[in-house]
């Protein structure tokens, strides 16, 4: 399933996302351009192993959001039901990164943007890919980890024009 989506419907997302629960075959996710809000929640759902991104892609996660107009009545009841959903989002995103909940809840406070690597790390993906097997590799290119601390002590290379 390839996923370039800026999100959506929590709604339409939770549809999507049952139905990839239901069905038994694997489901192989991919990244192509940006996974945010439900569509990061869309790309971690696929099968363990079988989560991808492009290196260059944006993946975002955040809590839902909305807004209640009419009655005070009525904007209570908008509020409980997005406090309802924000409790079970967390849990589906818990559930598939194995993030603790607590973990989940200080992530997702506010907008939070991440590269390929760092969505690997955090565990909504697996595999950051370069390109698909050549003639004779078994494998395809993944995009290597670069240590921290050796990244953070490099010599900048001299600018070119």
């Amino acid at each position: 399933m390839y996923i370039n989506s800026p999100g959506g419907m929590v709604t339409s997302g939770l549809a999507i996302y049952d139905t990839m629960q239901y069905i038994l075959n694997p489901i192989c996710t991919w990244c192509v351009g940006q996974a945010a809000s439900m569509g990061s929640l869309l790309l971690a759902a696929g099968t363990p192993g079988m989560r991808h991104s492009l290196p260059n892609s944006r993946i975002m996660i955040h809590q839902p959001s909305g807004g209640a107009r009419g009655q005070a009545t009525d904007i209570a009841i908008q509020a409980e039901e997005i406090m309802k959903l924000k409790k079970q989002l967390y849990s589906i995103y818990a559930k598939h990164t194995k993030q603790s909940l607590q973990v989940i809840e200080s992530a997702m406070e506010r907008d939070r943007y991440m590269s390929p690597m760092e969505a690997q790390e955090f565990g909504i993906l697996d595999k950051v890919l370069v390109h698909p097997p050549q003639d004779g590799e078994d494998e395809p290119e993944l995009v290597q980890k670069e240590p921290v601390a050796a990244a953070a002590t490099a010599e900048p290379a001299p600018a070119s024009v």
